[in-house]
């Protein structure tokens, strides 16, 4: 610090020292008087003279930073014409005049006020001027200086970045460029050497070093290794000064990461890997996993896995799994405790890329053996046979011997096994099974003819554990038997001609017949046609076996008449070739029938040969048209009545039944209501006495019988209600007895009056109950509180 003060008031004092020699310097009066004499041409012709310079300056220095207790001298304005009686006045104006820069108008000197910093601004221009003190006229036209800043090194260099980033590969040679970092100095790079920078390194060797005039980083050891250490940090100086003493500098931190390149191969951590698999698992399971180590990153890193030898290469496979860079391997085809327990394999790793600059370090691979153990496990047991096919008579006996199944147990235990039948494939249970040993037998008879094929499952599980079950499948065929006789291959039916018995036999058969068996073909066909032995000789017709399962049937005479006989039955016996031969007697109806004069059937019944005599086909068409109309117009009869059929109950208005009427007195009843008329309420006397049925049309008008009405004085209340009950049951213009009737009228009230005890004792009665006494012992009770009114008032 000290150095830096003693240097700066050197260069002080050494500006000063040329400051002093910038003096004005007078002009002398032997200066050329051309230059006294020029003229220039103004405006309108007029000629203007050059007035001569009287005094001139060189230009002016100062230093920057100036920190001294008075202020700089810039320098001193002088003009020859200045006698030094201070009759002249020295003006200064332009940039920075009377701020920073400030003139003595008496002596010329210029001081400067302030601390100038080149960085900021490197010069100022200046206007000078001598006029009279007294008139301010100018003696001397104004003249132009300028005041240069002089630099000095107060300005460190600065790097374009903080903190720098490079990379550079691995393993380069040495003098590898890494990255250039430039520096800048705000000083005067025209003035001495404040901006002269030189670089070096504080930190980073010796893996690194930089060029002193480029700012190049460059490598300084070879073979650098990137898994050994992967990043570096680094620290360049740029000092001024050329990198002297007294310099500023400054530094920068710079990151260099080496890059990887593929210089390792990948490695195995140990020599055999030890595995095991079920003999119960699937092709695709996963066995174990193995891992070449790479240090190398990225593609470089990158391994792949085969197996190149051993005796589980048909067994196993290994794929790569690139996330975690590890061989997986599976099972490839299941494997068998009982056949081999143990497999060898020999697994490679190797690089999928390679660097050739590299291939020395190689081989970029490695092998390792992985041994797998094959663990026994539970299996299931396995039928000797992938499926089985039996065969059995049909119409066999229960219990019938089918065929056999045999399972075992593949594992060491060997243990016992039971056999079943899926009941969902024998729903009709033909067949059992003999748990112990699989042999099948039928449960009953079968038929060829309904089921050619049955197809069963059979279980088998080992006895100590149930879960361990095999299926497979069962065909049973079943084989024929000759148990149906063959019978016509359709409802066959002849006809012939009814013809004279002088016309000659045709050669044609009345109807070509075959046969038909349910049997298998061997049990079949050759069929074999004849008549049976009681009419070997039929008169009237014949049976000729065509010997192709076929036979014709022939007529043995002419001369058929229908009024004789128009229907013949024929008996046929068809026999098959089976072993035992089964044969049927089939019937063949012939009929005889009418034909014109070239063969061709008319008619083949005898009523129509007999109507034919007295009654056209045409006429009996008409009559049965006629019927039909007949028909249709009583249909359409029926049909209209029961569309106009009225109801069974006629009323004079709707009954209205569905309105809420709220009574808030109780009145004198129904008869005093007002809402609506009571008498809707299927009253007899509201609607003169009756409603009439519909069903039942009565004959006549009922009438009630008026002396069937008792007086209430003389008849008892059990025959009166007997007795209404009576005349509802013979009234035939009363309702349906199984239609539900709603009673809406209470009637007019009784002779008796109220029954309410709510005003008996209060209110005088003219009502005479001594008749209560006539009704009987029900009304006892009524009688007694009220057929004694007399006894109270004697009381009284």
């Amino acid at each position: 610090m000290k150095e830096n003060y003693c240097l700066q008031a050197a260069l002080v004092c050494l500006g000063m020292l040329c400051h002093s020699q910038a003096f004005t310097t007078e002009r002398r009066s032997h200066l050329r008087p051309s230059f006294h004499g020029h003229h220039e041409k103004g405006k309108e012709g007029q000629v203007l003279q050059r007035s001569k310079r009287g005094w001139v300056w060189n230009q002016f220095f100062v230093i920057e930073e100036y920190t001294g207790p008075d202020p700089v001298l810039v320098g001193r304005l002088h003009s020859d014409i200045d006698s030094g009686d201070g009759n002249i006045k020295y003006i200064l104006s332009g940039e920075g005049a009377g701020t920073i820069f400030v003139i003595d108008d008496k002596s010329g000197n210029i001081h400067a006020t302030k601390t100038l910093d080149r960085e900021e601004r490197a010069q100022y221009t200046l206007m000078a001027q001598a006029v009279d003190r007294d008139t301010n006229r100018p003696l001397e036209p104004p003249s132009e200086f300028i005041v240069k800043v002089q630099d000095i090194n107060d300005n460190p260099p600065e790097f374009l970045q903080e903190t720098y980033h490079a990379n550079v590969p691995e393993r380069s040679n040495v003098g590898t460029s890494v990255i250039q970092v430039t520096a800048s100095d705000a000083d005067d790079p025209t003035y001495g050497n404040s901006a002269k920078l030189v670089y070096s390194i504080l930190e980073g060797q010796p893996y690194f070093s930089v060029e002193a005039q480029t700012g190049i980083i460059r490598t300084a050891l070879p073979n650098m290794d990137r898994e050994a250490k992967e990043e570096y940090h680094v620290v360049i100086q740029a000092k001024d000064m050329g990198g002297h003493m007294g310099g500023l500098s400054g530094t920068t931190k710079v990151t260099i990461t080496l890059t990887d390149v593929n210089d390792n191969p990948p490695k195995f951590p140990q020599s055999v890997y030890q595995m095991s698999v079920s003999e119960a698992a699937v092709p695709g399971e996963e066995v174990g996993r193995v891992k070449a180590k790479d240090p190398d990153i990225g593609e470089n890193g990158l391994v792949t896995y085969n197996i190149v030898d051993g005796d589980g290469m048909e067994l196993f496979e290994i794929t790569t799994d690139y996330e975690t860079q590890e061989g997986v391997v599976k099972l490839k085809k299941p494997v068998d405790f009982e056949t081999k327990r143990a497999y060898s394999l020999k697994v490679e790793a190797a690089n999928v890329h390679i660097d050739p600059k590299f291939i020395s370090n190689g081989p970029f691979k490695d092998t390792v053996t992985v041994k797998i153990a094959v663990e026994d496990a539970d299996e299931p047991p396995m039928f000797l046979a992938p499926s089985y096919i039996h065969e059995v008579q049909e119409n066999a006996a229960a219990g019938t011997v089918v065929g056999r199944v045999h399972a075992k147990d593949p594992d060491a235990a060997n243990s016992p096994i039971r056999y079943s039948i899926d009941r969902h494939t024998d729903l009709d249970r033909f067949f059992t099974i003999n748990p112990e040993d699989g042999f099948i037998k039928t449960t009953k008879p079968l038929d060829r003819e309904e089921t050619a094929w049955l197809n069963i499952s059979v279980f088998a599980a080992e006895i100590h554990n149930r879960h361990q079950e095999a299926k497979v499948p069962v065909a049973i065929r079943v084989l024929d038997v000759n148990d149906n006789a063959p019978k016509f291959a359709a409802p066959y039916e002849g006809f012939i001609c009814e013809s004279d018995q002088t016309k000659p036999l045709s050669n044609q058969p009345i109807v070509t017949i075959s046969a038909d068996d349910k049997d298998d073909t061997a049990n079949g066909p050759r069929f074999i046609f004849s008549l049976p032995p009681e009419i070997i000789h039929n008169p009237n017709f014949t049976v000729r076996d065509n010997r192709d399962n076929t036979a014709g049937v022939y007529a043995r005479r002419g001369g058929f008449s229908r009024q004789k006989q128009d229907l013949y039955l024929l008996p046929i016996v068809i026999s098959d070739s089976g072993i035992p031969p089964m044969s049927s007697t089939n019937t063949l109806t012939i009929k005889v029938c009418g034909c014109d004069v070239n063969g061709a059937l008319l008619s083949c019944n005898a009523e129509a040969y007999i109507l034919n005599a007295g009654l056209s086909t045409g006429a009996l068409i008409a009559i049965l048209a006629c019927i039909v109309i007949l028909l249709v117009i009583v249909v359409l009869f029926v049909t209209l009545r029961r569309q106009k059929k009225e109801p069974l109950i006629v009323f004079e208005e709707e009954d209205v039944r569905e309105n809420i009427i709220t009574y808030d007195d109780e009145g004198g009843g129904e008869e005093d209501t007002e809402a609506f008329d009571i008498a809707t309420l299927q009253n007899p006397d509201g609607i003169n006495g009756f409603i009439p049925r519909k069903d039942i049309k009565p004959e006549y008008q009922y009438m009630p019988r008026p002396g069937l009405r008792p007086a209430p004085n003389s008849v008892d209340v059990d025959d009166f209600i007997n007795t209404r009950i009576q005349e509802a049951d013979n009234d035939p213009t009363a309702p349906p007895y199984d239609s539900i009737q709603i009673y809406g009228y209470e009637g007019r009230g009784s002779v008796a009056g109220s029954l309410s005890s709510l005003e008996s004792a209060t209110t005088d009665s003219d009502l005479d109950y001594d008749y209560l006494q006539n009704w009987g012992p029900r009304f006892k009770k009524l009688a007694d509180l009220y057929g004694s009114k007399d006894t109270f008032d004697d009381d009284s």
